[in-house]
């Protein structure tokens, strides 16, 4: 077991919360002395706050540069995509 403490700002991680749940992908926005403001990207990015010491069942990945590069792409186009069919 992790929790939301172990998490660095302005990384982009790969997380299980819970066991008998999927992957989500955050990024670490702000770290106050008792919570973080967290990204989570799944549709659309959703901003929570959570409490550092929220459990974390997993941290799978910390991404790097390449890994984020080539997600922000898909992110975006997919985002653009969205935008196009609206009109």
């Amino acid at each position: 077991m992790y929790a939301f403490d172990l998490l660095e700002v302005g990384c982009h991680y790969l997380i299980q919360e819970n066991e008998d749940e999927g992957l989500s992908l955050v990024r670490i926005n702000l770290v106050t002395d008792h919570c973080v403001y967290v990204s989570y990207f799944g549709m659309e990015e959703e901003l929570i706050w959570k409490r550092k010491t929220d459990k974390i069942h997993d941290i799978v990945e910390l991404l790097d540069d390449d890994a984020l590069k080539s997600w922000e792409t898909y992110f975006n186009k997919d985002a653009l995509n969205y935008e196009e069919d609206e009109d």
